[in-house]
């Protein structure tokens, strides 16, 4: 794939079609269907895991636990990370 080819914006059109470079093994393949990425779940795992995380934080704040606060805001920016992430993709035309 040459550099103009990966400065240039996707539309949701080539998305729908698929990239490239994708390929899924099972196309075509006893009428199964065309796979795609479960962006719509993660979104919703990513947010439950955050609202966890912060709120099991804030509950060792609360008993004073440092330990715990620590492992749990660093669990709950990852979950932020990773949803913000998802939730770029899907704004970009991602199907899923």
């Amino acid at each position: 794939m040459g550099r103009q080819d990966q400065d240039k914006s996707r539309s949701r059109a080539e998305y729908e079609r698929g990239l490239p470079d994708y390929h899924d093994p099972t196309r075509g393949f006893g009428g199964a269907a065309p796979t795609y990425s479960a962006l719509t779940l993660r979104i919703v795992l990513a947010a439950i895991a955050l609202v966890l995380s912060v709120g099991a934080a804030v509950v060792f704040a609360v008993m004073g636990v440092l330990w715990g606060v620590v492992i749990l805001g660093v669990l709950a920016l990852g979950s932020a990370a990773d949803l913000a992430w998802v939730i770029h993709r899907k704004r970009r035309g991602e199907p899923g």
